[in-house]
């Protein structure tokens, strides 16, 4: 069944799924292997906007509703989990902008990324992982500035983002009350890119340690007041959330489609192995998964949409969706038995990107937790 989508809708997520299958899908494998960040690439979607779709048109944004960005984030994610990761990344750092920023902080961060830039969410410390409230940059105020101090590691788009939004503590005394986020430009003084990972996967996503040592910024860059800092990043992820796990969906959906390709070609005791009902059933589950994982994601989206609570709503998408992918990607391995483990055939690739989306963006027990403190409170 997909999305409901209208017309106008269909047409969008035709748009990207062209750009996906005809550039991305083509390149990925080369780029997995050198690990080198597909700069032209990016460059397309910049022009296609597929960096802004969530921005509002009064900033020069795409406007687009959750539904539709998700559907084009599921696109994306079945060409390259890392490009669609590295895309929807400067979407998570504008989430806390337009959560919580002024209109004219809104236009500050627009008139960075419109014109076809990075951005990134620097939230995640050695130290302070799912434990976001054990953060160890700090934040002094003086004057009307902050001056801004630490290590943020594992930051998606860290290394090529023209603007960052940060958190950090006033007072680590005061835990998650001392914490506060900011919007931060890239060409500001002591602002400087720590170790590139050399990750298992979304390997066309840049991932690195971020390091702002002394970093001065205007006081009128703070997001919210002063100690919100951690109630806008859960907000953030809420809403990040559903939008991981459509990615994740894509990346089952194409696992799921090179096993229904390769069944049918595959002949084995005289004929394909689509005939057999082992198979069958196992593509049927995986397509059952699927589906349930993307309507899971849907529904998440439509609690935000109606602006009912829906913390738990998101924690289940991503979760769900997230094992899904993995799941999913090993079945389509199985399917295609030896040609499945190399690389060669794209299904390995598919698994070794799906595995991140049960760690980043809030682990999966992570997500286990937030659902069962929903039942328990």
């Amino acid at each position: 069944m997909g999305y409901l989508l209208t017309e106008d809708q269909r047409s969008l997520q035709e748009m990207a799924r062209d750009f996906a299958e005809k550039s991305v899908k083509p390149a990925a494998a080369e780029y997995d292997r050198s690990g080198e960040l597909p700069m032209e690439l990016y460059k397309q979607a910049f022009q296609m906007g597929l960096h802004c779709l969530e921005l509002p048109e009064e900033f020069g944004g795409g406007g687009l509703d959750y539904i539709t960005t998700a559907a084009i984030c599921e696109e994306l994610g079945k060409a390259d989990a890392g490009f669609a990761t590295g895309l929807c990344a400067i979407s998570l750092a504008l989430k806390p902008v337009l959560l919580a920023g002024t209109p004219a902080q809104k236009k500050l961060f627009a008139d960075i990324v419109i014109p076809g830039a990075f951005a990134a969410f620097c939230l995640t410390e050695p130290g302070a992982g799912s434990d976001a409230g054990a953060t160890q940059t700090t934040v002094v105020r003086e004057g009307d500035e902050y001056v801004l101090s630490g290590t943020k590691c594992f930051i998606t788009n860290g290394a090529v983002a023209d603007v960052y939004v940060v958190f950090a503590t006033h007072d680590k005394s005061k835990g998650l009350k001392g914490i506060s986020a900011f919007i931060v430009e890239r060409s500001r003084a002591g602002i400087s890119v720590g170790k590139e990972e050399d990750k298992m996967g979304i390997r066309l996503s840049n991932t690195c340690d971020v390091v702002f040592d002394s970093v001065r910024i205007p006081a009128d860059h703070l997001l919210g007041k002063e100690g919100e800092g951690f109630k806008i990043a859960m907000k953030t992820l809420d809403l990040a959330r559903p939008f991981v796990g459509a990615i994740a969906v894509g990346i089952a959906q194409r696992a799921l489609e090179e096993s229904v390709k390769y069944s049918k070609e595959r002949i084995t005791f005289g004929k394909p192995i689509a005939a057999f009902q082992a198979l069958q059933f196992m593509m049927a589950d995986m397509d059952i998964k699927i589906e349930a994982a993307r309507q899971l994601v849907v529904h998440a989206l439509d609690c935000a949409k109606a602006g009912v609570p829906y913390a738990r709503e998101a924690a289940i998408a991503k979760c769900f969706s997230g094992d899904v992918a993995v799941e999913v990607a090993l079945d389509a391995i199985q399917i295609l038995g030896g040609y499945g483990y190399s690389r060669e055939y794209p299904v390995e690739k598919l698994l070794r990107d799906a595995k991140i989306f049960q760690i980043f963006e809030g682990t999966n027990q992570i997500q286990r937790v937030v659902v069962a403190g929903q039942l328990l409170k």
